[in-house]
């Protein structure tokens, strides 16, 4: 009996070249008008208690095919759970997935997928709460609402916002986690920071590249993180919704959640570079990364990007835009596809659950910092 494959979901994205048997070739498919490509989301059918052998061939013209050695797939028979396939091996340009598959139904993502329902699920939930306010800032190019939750009293502005990387699906499980915090109003720690600081969540900035299964683009194929500098209602109308609803609130302190590709650790980049620079505002962020790794194992200082010369920052990118803008303490934060090699997990390498903790954490930072800002 030969396997059957399909991406034919929201999220999902595979191109079926030829399967037989237990095994097939596949290719991932790029982002509509756009040659970024990396994110995959499939099922695969009636291949209980077999070997899957699963090819990706078009693996080396991927956006980041330095992404692909020392990465493990993730795989789910019930789409709630993922752990890590059995094996997953780059060579020769093709990434190869090896797993014994244990039902008839198993579903295998490059990270574990954020669907659009459950985004939605989650905005209904948390608009619904005491103390939460709901805003639709705008609308995508397919029509989606850019949601944002707000909850807070504080003079503070706080701006927590993620996947304008559609494939980067961490992101939004990192804003379940600071959602889930911040709405423990009996927990002191979060009542006190919610009394000096105003939060302004939007979960998804990037709901059309989230249900096509683009990796890094809108409807469009734009790159909406570097559109922050002159944003367009044609081209990136998700980051002029959200940077207006900046401007209207200000800016005292802002992440920008991502994933990477490539570099196994989780770490922040900064906004070295931006024509304004304070040694002030850099050290608030520099305090902010250091205790951050004192704060958790799943953190560390040591791995990360190259920083930006003075002058030299690219202002189209939202941490260079808000630093420069508002005076902000900005940042991105990235967490890995692969796993936070120095706390690794071997089951499940850098996983959802780890997001929402270290949201917690990031949160639990800033509120012992709050004052400084």
């Amino acid at each position: 009996m030969t396997i059957s494959i399909t991406a034919a979901f929201d999220g999902g994205n595979i191109h079926v070249l030829r399967q037989d048997d237990a095994s097939a070739d596949l290719e991932i498919v790029k982002d509509r008008d756009s040659e970024f490509y990396q994110w995959f989301y499939f099922r695969v059918s009636g291949a209980a208690g077999r070997t899957l052998t699963l090819r990706i061939i078009n693996a080396a013209g991927s956006a980041y095919p330095m992404g692909w050695p020392g990465y493990r797939a993730r795989v789910s028979t019930d789409r709630d759970n993922w752990v890590l396939a059995d094996a997953t091996d780059y060579a020769d340009g093709v990434l190869t997935i090896t797993h014994r598959a244990t039902s008839a139904l198993s579903w295998f993502a490059y990270f574990a997928p954020y669907p659009i329902e459950r985004h939605n699920a989650l905005i209904a939930r948390y608009a619904a709460m005491d103390g939460v306010t709901h805003r639709e800032l705008g609308q995508s190019i397919d029509g989606q609402p850019i949601d944002c939750l707000s909850i807070g009293t504080g003079a503070k502005n706080v701006w927590l916002y993620g996947r304008q990387h559609p494939g980067e699906t961490m992101a939004e499980f990192w804003m379940e986690g600071a959602l889930e915090r911040l709405t423990h109003a009996t927990d002191p720690v979060t009542a006190a920071l919610l009394a000096k600081a105003s939060f302004h969540i939007v979960p998804n900035a990037n709901p059309d590249g989230s249900s096509r299964g683009h990796l890094r683009t809108n409807a469009v194929g734009v790159n909406l993180n570097r559109e922050w500098a002159t944003p367009t209602l044609e081209k990136s109308p998700e980051v002029l919704a959200i940077r207006k609803a900046m401007d209207e609130t200000g800016v005292t302190f802002a992440m920008d959640v991502h994933g990477d590709e490539a570099i196994p650790a989780n770490f922040i980049a900064g906004f070295e570079g931006i024509p304004r620079w304070t040694d002030s505002q850099g050290d608030k962020f520099y305090a902010f990364q250091a205790a951050l790794a004192a704060h958790t194992p799943d953190f560390q200082t040591k791995l990360g990007y190259h920083k930006s010369a003075p002058g030299k920052a690219n202002l189209s990118m939202s941490t260079n835009q808000l630093a420069e803008r508002f005076g902000a303490v900005a940042m991105t934060l990235e967490m890995p596809f692969k796993d936070h090699d120095s706390n690794p997990d071997p089951l499940r390498g850098w996983s959802p659950e780890r997001c929402r903790t270290l949201a917690h954490s990031c949160l639990e930072v800033l509120a012992a910092q709050i004052d400084g800002y």
